[in-house]
């Protein structure tokens, strides 16, 4: 049965490739396109917003009238990529109507806010929670901390992440992950490791630290580099992205596959087994 999907964040640069990847996509199809309250695009085509091309889809600002034209039964989801405001509104429906949710809002502090919300929701519901949807982003979650504990701590870690200038938050959502899989890799405290930029006479550097530098200019979509740097040698592990189209993909892939799980919190390596 074909899972029917509400994007909430419809008009954003992720909301507008998520609605062309669903439109992609087997055994998936927009039902759902949702602003908040104000917009100038409430009561647009959806998918003549997102693609030139009409999908019959209304966007509206509440998720509760798009779920209540659903007929009973059909496997739903909500792709969450708005805001912290928008993310709570986007779990309280969820819990409300008992829909499967995929959260991509990335504001680290967003996120810390708003996580008794998810913790408490995830008892009723299940829920794909993820710093970065993209396949290739966390393939290196996976095999980070394996690197870190082969190499041991004889090799110092840095990470660099470079965006574009648009980006709001600094480190980004998925340098963090990155420098907390390595440090619990490495029996860290990443509050305690992590060192965010150098300046000044700062002295040699620690074994336990783990630097974590911001690079935003021009139209970058997301870069990531970690630095294993030893002695005598080092190795640079990169993932770039070309296009977000990447990391709308990989959000259709979570909505997929949550829309009939149990109750949970998830992440994409749930997802990607």
């Amino acid at each position: 049965m074909t899972v029917k999907a509400i994007v909430n964040g419809a008009v954003g640069k992720m909301g507008k490739l998520i609605i062309k990847s669903i439109g992609e996509t087997e055994g998936i199809e927009l039902v759902g396109a949702v602003e908040k309250a104000g917009s100038e695009y409430l009561g647009k085509d959806a998918g003549t917003v997102a693609v030139g091309k009409s999908l019959d889809v209304l966007i509206c600002d509440n998720i509760g009238d798009v779920v209540r034209g659903i007929p009973d039964g059909d496997p739903k989801v909500i792709l969450d990529f708005s805001e912290a405001r928008g993310t709570l509104r986007a779990l309280s429906a969820a819990e409300e109507f008992n829909i499967p949710l995929v959260i991509g809002t990335t504001g680290i502090e967003s996120i810390s806010l708003l996580m008794g919300d998810i913790r408490e929701a995830v008892k009723a519901i299940p829920i794909v929670m993820a710093p970065n949807m993209s396949v290739g982003v966390n393939l290196l979650f996976s095999l980070l901390p394996k690197i870190a504990k082969i190499l041991g701590n004889e090799y110092d870690i840095e990470i660099i992440e470079a965006h574009h200038r648009f980006k709001k938050d600094a480190p980004s959502g998925t340098a963090v992950k990155m420098a907390q899989l390595l440090a619990e890799a490495r029996g860290l405290d990443y509050e305690t490791a992590a060192r965010h930029g150098r300046k000044g006479l700062v002295g040699e550097r620690p074994s336990d630290e783990i630097g974590i530098h911001a690079v935003r200019a021009g139209d970058i979509v997301g870069e990531h580099t970690v630095v294993f740097g030893g002695i005598g040698e080092r190795i640079e592990i990169t993932h770039r992205a070309h296009s977000r189209e990447t990391f709308a993909r990989g959000a259709v892939r979570a909505a997929l596959w949550v829309a009939r799980k149990p109750s949970g919190l998830y992440d994409m390596m749930d997802v990607l087994g």
